[in-house]
């Protein structure tokens, strides 16, 4: 998730040292495998700045007891969009029919100043407007991460309804924004930040407003927790939140478009539905890699979460460690958890 300027990169003092709760170690099948515990995978994250927040959970499968790791797994951190998967999931849920594909790509939504947003790489604001379907929002949205795509699929669904969905499941630790446009305006500290135009983003960019509020907040955030995630997915992903199966499969089919299944990338082999999110404004980043992978008859659903300060607008050193220390510790997962 991003923004041009002096806005906002959604691709303080220094935070804790994650700290490490016990699992089990797994070792699986007739021939010995590498033991995986957290700390195992705390030490894949050790030489990260910042704060880690790790959850790997696979259900008990083929005779074993499954995985359970989790590390700082209750913290709330940014995660930036991948608060989408809970927009994505309550449009499917209100369009929940066994013609739920039929449905989202006739209803049209508008494409204009009202929900245009920065970092639209698909729509591109202020240079396309019109109208488009709700399905094609809705992929755009997890597919390139765009912002004007999230606030049309937010205003047609209400984010009061996201939130009530996020509640009404027993998440605790996440925040919805109004809007991505909104977010950007509280960060910018705009005074009327509820109504922040398009026209006061182009200002803000063109005059380099600084950032003045922090994007980990408790106003205008996209915020969640390892365990959160981890809860949602290994229900979504298996139809919990959903009356038809038909439904189910669009859910799964948009949310492996997700962008972070290559850019991690994940393991080779297996089926993956992921929605990341990541923020650089600067002195503050961030990067979640949360979702599912199916492989060998077994599921393993988890949330790869980093905070950290650094000054610059960027840091792409540290995004490239987490992304190859996440890929590391998911490779290591599905070879543990592997029966061939």
């Amino acid at each position: 998730m991003t923004a041009t300027g002096a806005a906002v990169a959604l691709t303080a003092v220094p935070l804790a040292a994650p700290t490490v709760a016990q699992a089990t170690p797994i070792i699986h099948g007739s021939r010995r495998k590498q033991k995986l515990s957290t700390a195992t995978v705390r030490q894949i994250f050790a030489d990260l700045p910042g704060e880690i927040a790790d959850k790997i959970v696979a259900p008990g499968a083929h005779g074993d007891h499954g995985l359970h790791i989790a590390i700082n797994s209750d913290r709330r951190l940014f995660v930036g969009s991948a608060f989408e998967t809970f927009v994505l999931a309550e449009a499917l849920r209100m369009a929940d029919s066994p013609d739920v594909v039929s449905t989202i790509t006739s209803e049209m939504l508008p494409l204009n100043e009202s929900v245009w947003s920065p970092d639209s790489a698909s729509f591109n604001p202020p240079n396309q407007a019109g109208t488009v379907s709700e399905r094609t929002a809705l992929e755009a949205m997890i597919l390139h991460n765009d912002n004007t795509a999230t606030d049309m699929s937010l205003k047609l669904v209400g984010p009061d309804n996201v939130r009530n969905f996020v509640a009404q499941i027993g998440l605790t630790s996440t925040l919805i924004p109004d809007s991505t446009r909104v977010f950007f305006g509280y960060l910018l500290g705009a005074k009327d930040y509820k109504t922040f135009t398009w026209d006061e983003v182009v200002a803000a960019d063109e005059n380099n407003l600084p950032i003045v509020n922090p994007p980990l907040n408790n106003v205008q955030s996209l915020a969640s927790s390892a365990d959160d995630m981890v809860s949602y997915y290994s229900r979504a992903l298996q139809g919990r939140f959903f009356k038809h199966s038909e439904t189910l499969d669009q859910f799964r089919q948009i949310l492996t478009m997700g962008d972070a299944i290559w850019l991690v990338p994940l393991p080779l082999g297996v089926s993956a539905f992921v929605k990341g999110g990541s923020i650089d404004v600067p002195g503050f980043h961030a990067v979640c890699v949360p979702g599912g992978m199916f492989f060998d008859d077994r599921w393993v659903y988890f949330c790869i979460t980093i905070n950290w300060f650094a000054k610059a607008m960027t840091d792409p050193a540290t995004v490239s460690d987490f992304l190859a220390a996440t890929a590391k510790a998911l490779d290591l997962v599905k070879e543990v958890l592997e029966t061939r």
